[in-house]
């Protein structure tokens, strides 16, 4: 990689933290350009030079906090062994979903979606489908299941089981709990498949 395309890697990577913390403690309707151009130490100029427009910049923030979560959850899909590689994926899901940075996104949308509903259409065209389609591909490899997307969608819904309660106010799962209950989810799935 060029010096060049460095510098301009490093600065996108600068506009991304800093909308992510604008759009996570002010909200995606009070999220300033203006500030996000000042923590990012550059100015308003350069920002729409790489993101033409706050949805825009607000779907790209979205990216490169799910980028994080679809390495480490599914590069257990490539294990061999089937409960091993679900168990894996399952645990990183829960506490990707879990993260401070998750409940935060996801408290977001919910307070902003009526008044933005834009923000819904950008959150859901980068990270769930690629997750279901990862799943969806897994599944057809390994096992012989009629609905196999039916499937996939209660799975997940089972991992977000946690997710829900901490949004409603309850206390986060230790690390622990969340492996028992990944473990205790994993094998219900294996007895509905295998």
């Amino acid at each position: 990689m060029s010096k060049i395309e460095q510098n301009k890697q490093k600065k996108r990577l600068a506009i991304l933290r800093a909308a992510q913390e604008q759009f996570l403690t002010a909200g995606y309707g009070l999220a300033n350009m203006d500030c996000i151009a000042s923590e990012a130490q550059m100015t308003k100029q350069t920002v729409y030079r790489y993101y033409a427009s706050k949805e825009v910049l607000f779907k790209a923030t979205l990216e490169h906090m799910g980028s994080q979560f679809d390495d480490k959850a599914t590069q257990y899909l490539s294990l061999d062994d089937n409960h091993a590689a679900l168990l894996g994926f399952a645990i990183e899901y829960i506490s990707f979903h879990l993260s401070d940075e998750h409940i935060a996104t996801f408290r977001l949308l919910v307070a902003e979606s009526g008044n933005s509903p834009e923000i819904i259409t950008s959150f859901f065209s980068v990270g769930p489908d690629d997750v279901q389609r990862v799943l969806i591909e897994f599944f057809q490899q390994r096992f012989n299941v009629t609905d196999i997307e039916t499937t996939v969608e209660l799975w997940l819904g089972m991992l977000l089981n946690h997710r829900n309660k901490v949004l409603m106010g309850m206390i986060a799962p230790t690390l622990s709990e969340i492996e028992h209950y990944a473990e205790a989810a994993t094998a219900f799935l294996l007895r509905a498949v295998e």
